[in-house]
């Protein structure tokens, strides 16, 4: 075993080259998951005590959080003020947004609700393109294949093949909403091959596609007549007397009071969990993703599944530590960027599924082929030199945010390599549904990255874009099917379940004194809700 090169003697014998072949030693069976990558930790997981999930295994921090109590009780809804809404959507990412512009296309009166502002979401976030079949030479079988595969088989078929068929007709759908994708010279499309892929149909703008798809939505949104509630997360759902979803309360992080809106259906949009750093692990994820949509739906007793599997993307930023974490697209070994280790070699297929290369990059690092970068971190290389000698001025007209990226680490990535590390990036499991969204509840749909199925134990690179099209038009056309055709027999609404979950709370002797969902990561350190203002504590807090 060699011993790890400090960072500052490493980048002084780094030297880029135009080619380096990949050794024949370098492999990246499946045993390398059960060795090296997070999921497989020993211990890392319990089984849960209560709920639909009972039983089965879930990370404990996430288990923490399921089996946790409500923030509130019937006395905090009193006076509460009240609104009414065919379709309630709550989560203002991309999900959320493709749902409430389709429900409302359908007529329904639609309210969406999101934590922070409309668009500060993990989808602006998302770098390297979108999945959609729309080569000559590719099919949705050939997607739908490549996408069982690199889940290993478990995930949920039917969702996997509804995505895949999707995928041209999002494609098209996001071009008439007036989105932007590179072109070639003829104005066609320009795709390439994501790892774990069979054919290049990973679809981009630059290397902020999420950005530029969130800014046609939000949009879209805008220049519709869906009503945005920013700043008041979901703290709770509501149920009427049959245990059907009815609405939700909603926290104003700017005036500290609850209301309650009364919807038909409801559609859980709020994304992933990488802001609870599971593992120990930082994360790619934008500052409110804490898992509060999982929260709220398991209380009410909606079925869960895959909790005890995660992704860690490959290229996460390791050095300087301040930005440790931030996320680096798969589209520069996409676009053939190597991996290097501290001897400058390559140790693994650039273009092998996800988990295999964060697992083969744990491992040079455990076993000494690593770069120190101090205070416990260590990463290897991404080869963006290389690239660059090989395609000149490629990074400049292709990768304009790695730049920008680099601009902030005080790093050129056109003449010195980034080290990266596997950061915690996307929640693989969720709430369980149906083609159309629909959770085990009903009046309670999910889309996203809060429900589970799609993408089994590991995700391709640019599907996630993709599901969220698919899956939020689909769900959005549903919750405005139902509000249409939805009679309240019974006219009680209330958080009555929450008098249930407790009840298995105590006999299970569990204890009552964690509440949840959580809003924010705990190095926040918000007192409470109105504590939070556009990213920056408030003097004092007002009430109302």
């Amino acid at each position: 075993m060699s011993t790890k090169i400090p960072y500052v003697e490493a980048i002084k014998h780094y030297r880029a080259v135009t080619e380096r072949p990949l050794p024949a030693s370098a492999d990246a069976g499946d045993e390398i998951l059960q060795t090296y990558h997070p999921d497989y930790i020993k211990d890392r997981c319990i089984p849960l005590t209560v709920g639909a999930n009972a039983g089965d295994p879930c990370h404990h921090q996430l288990a923490d959080l399921l089996q946790s109590d409500s923030r509130i009780d019937e006395a905090d809804l009193a006076a509460c003020s009240e609104k009414e809404t065919d379709v309630l959507v709550i989560g203002g990412g991309g999900a959320g947004c493709a749902a409430a512009i389709e429900a409302s296309r359908a007529g329904a009166r639609v309210i969406l609700a999101t934590k922070l502002r409309l668009g500060d979401s993990n989808t602006v976030m998302a770098e390297g393109g979108i999945q959609a079949s729309v080569d000559r030479n590719d099919t949705p079988q050939m997607h739908y294949d490549d996408t069982v595969r690199s889940a290993h088989g478990q995930l949920d078929r039917g969702l996997a093949a509804q995505m895949a068929m999707d995928g041209p007709d999002v494609i098209r759908w996001l071009i008439q909403q007036g989105m932007h994708f590179d072109l070639d010279q003829n104005g066609d499309l320009i795709s390439r091959r994501a790892g774990g892929s069979t054919a290049p149909r990973v679809l981009h703008f630059r290397d902020y596609t999420g950005l530029e798809m969130m800014r046609v939505l939000r949009e879209a949104v805008f220049n519709s007549a869906v009503k945005v509630r920013d700043y008041c997360p979901a703290v709770e759902l509501l149920s009427d007397q049959s245990g059907h979803c009815a609405g939700a309360v909603l926290s104003s992080l700017k005036f500290y009071q609850y209301s309650l809106v009364k919807a038909k259906s409801v559609i859980i949009a709020t994304g992933g969990i990488g802001r609870l750093h599971l593992n120990g692990f930082p994360t790619s994820n934008h500052f409110g993703a804490v898992g509060d949509g999982l929260v709220l739906a398991y209380r009410l007793g909606a079925k869960l599944r895959d909790l005890d599997t995660f992704q860690y993307h490959p290229s996460g930023l390791a050095y300087p530590l301040h930005l440790a974490g931030t996320l680096i697209t798969e589209g520069i070994r996409s676009a053939g960027g190597y991996l290097l280790n501290a001897q400058s070699e390559r140790f693994i297929d650039e273009l092998k599924p996800r988990d295999h290369v964060a697992a083969a990059i744990i491992r040079e690092c455990r076993e000494g082929r690593g770069i120190d970068a101090g205070d416990g971190t260590c990463g290897v290389w991404l080869d963006t030199p290389g690239l660059e000698l090989r395609n000149p001025g490629m990074i400049e007209a292709k990768f304009p945010k790695l730049l920008h990226l680099g601009t902030k680490c005080g790093i050129d990535p056109r003449t010195q390599p980034m080290l990266i590390h596997p950061t915690l990036h996307y929640q693989n499991g969720g709430v369980v549904i149906n083609k159309e969204g629909a959770s085990t509840v009903p009046g309670l749909f999910c889309v996203g990255e809060a429900c589970g199925g799609v993408h089994g134990r590991n995700r391709l690179m640019g599907n996630s874009l993709l599901d969220i099209i698919s899956f939020g038009r689909r769900a959005g056309i549903a919750a405005a099917k139902r509000a249409r055709t939805f009679a309240r027999s019974q006219t009680k609404v209330s958080i009555d379940h929450l008098s249930t979950f407790r009840r298995e709370l105590m006999l299970a002797e569990m204890p009552l004194n964690q509440k949840g969902p959580i809003l924010f990561p705990e190095y926040a350190k918000f007192e409470n809700d109105s504590d939070y203002s556009g990213l920056r504590k408030n003097s004092g807090a007002v009430t109302q």
